[in-house]
């Protein structure tokens, strides 16, 4: 459809019953509607008013397993209700013409889809990665004129560039393979293109959740074909939003201390002659502490305990949110965020260890809420987002006096989206 008349019908609130789907509070489909409408007018704007595809990624929050999926084990994690969306439409050139509001444009000339020296960590490098793994498994892949806006702000731990390369990848879907390229297939293209192409060495819970939507238990037992299953849950129902708080520090500058849990976990397994923990024998592990001291040292001996009580986390909390317990739940999520602080340490860097922005934010919130809020440490940790249950009538007081902390803006209120990644229209 031309994008004029696309312009037209949003403005004619015809489509605000999809709107309502993918943004699921009522309160901002005037916003989001409008959001299309702008898109619509840059692409028209950039390359003139031709028959386009509108495409949307959905940012990710992880509820439970913070790093359980790089040893095999087992996440809870949830779509939500900000966004990256594209107005696209194919071209004949073969070159990938991406403009991202506030980022300019990027040009990828996809006749070379193998990985680029010194184009790792760039934009470029996940589209020409997300074609380039498409491609060996056979889908088609052209060139695109795409106008790009995201919500999903940048080292917030609401995974925009999994987002970025879902979106990519439902791009190539929709555009050249009748949208027939299965959210998991797109979730690992993403994945294997931030790994080889843009040098990050990340795991595949962000790709997948953004690709499949929804809340979801992902156990990555074979990782080659994780198993998803849908949790339906509508936390509003409780009476609770879910508040990702940016400490504003970037996870970005700590890849060291990520690989070093990652490193630290397979030490242990390689005691037992494993490859992950998931393959060790819990019991075994106690039994075997002091030598396991010895050989991996206490940090890891540390993570360990952490890792065996967060798998048993996120099946507590399935479990909990099937029997509409939010109370037992809740005191999961921060059963959670301990584990993390005391036995996981990602809290904060002691290459840094004088910026803990994750440590005051949690220590705020319980001041503001009581030692007894769902807090958590999210994400990769070191730096970046603490996730916070919030009880509905107690959201905008928290976001006030949060915010006083860390700036305005820095605590988005998020609601769970049902849709993964997906054409619009």
């Amino acid at each position: 459809m031309l994008a004029s008349t696309l312009k037209q019908q949003f403005e004619a609130k015809q489509h605000d019953r999809r709107l309502a789907e993918l943004y699921v509070s009522p309160v901002i489909i005037d916003f989001q509607r409008t959001r299309y409408v702008n898109a619509l007018n840059e692409f028209i704007r950039l390359w003139g008013d031709r028959s386009v595809e509108i495409i949307s990624a959905p940012a990710r929050t992880e509820i439970c397993g913070n790093h359980t999926d790089h040893q095999n084990g087992m996440v809870l994690s949830a779509s939500v209700n900000i966004d990256i969306i594209a107005v696209a439409a194919a071209t004949d050139d073969n070159i990938a013409h991406v403009e991202s509001a506030g980022f300019g444009r990027i040009e990828v000339d996809l006749s070379d889809t193998s990985p680029v020296k010194g184009e790792e960590g760039t934009a470029a490098s996940l589209v020409r990665g997300v074609a380039g793994c498409l491609a060996v498994r056979d889908f088609n892949i052209g060139g695109f004129n795409a106008y790009v806006t995201s919500q999903i702000p940048e080292g917030a731990g609401l995974a925009s560039s999994a987002a970025f390369e879902v979106l990519m990848g439902n791009i190539f879907a929709v555009l050249y393979n009748n949208n027939r390229i299965k959210p998991m297939t797109i979730a690992i293209a993403g994945k294997e293109a931030e790994n080889k192409y843009f040098g990050k060495p990340c795991g595949i819970t962000d790709q997948m959740t953004s690709s499949v939507g929804g809340l979801v238990k992902i156990d990555f037992r074979d990782p080659t074909t994780p198993d998803i299953s849908t949790v339906f849950v509508d936390f509003d129902e409780f009476g609770y939003s879910i508040c990702m708080v940016d400490t504003k520090g970037s996870n970005a500058e700590f890849s060291d201390d990520y690989t070093a849990i990652l490193s630290e976990m397979k030490k242990v397994a390689k005691y037992f002659g494993k490859e992950v923990l998931r393959e060790v024998d819990e019991q075994e592990f106690y039994d075997n502490i002091p030598a396991i001291r010895r050989f991996a040292g206490d940090r890891a001996v540390l993570r360990t305990i952490h890792w065996f009580d967060e798998e048993r986390r996120v099946l507590g909390e399935v479990e909990a949110l099937e029997d509409d317990n939010f109370t037992a739940f809740d005191t999961l999520v921060r059963g959670s965020g301990h584990s993390s602080y005391r036995f996981l340490q990602n809290a904060y860097s002691n290459k840094d260890a004088a910026a803990q922005g994750v440590c005051i934010g949690i220590a705020l919130t319980e001041k503001i809420l009581g030692k007894t809020a769902g807090c958590r440490i999210h994400g990769a940790g070191f730096a970046g987002t603490i996730q916070v249950f919030v009880q509905n009538e107690k959201v905008a007081h928290y976001k006030e006096e949060i915010e006083k902390i860390f700036g305005e803006g820095a605590c988005h209120v998020l609601k769970v989206r049902s849709v993964g990644g997906t054409k619009v229209l």
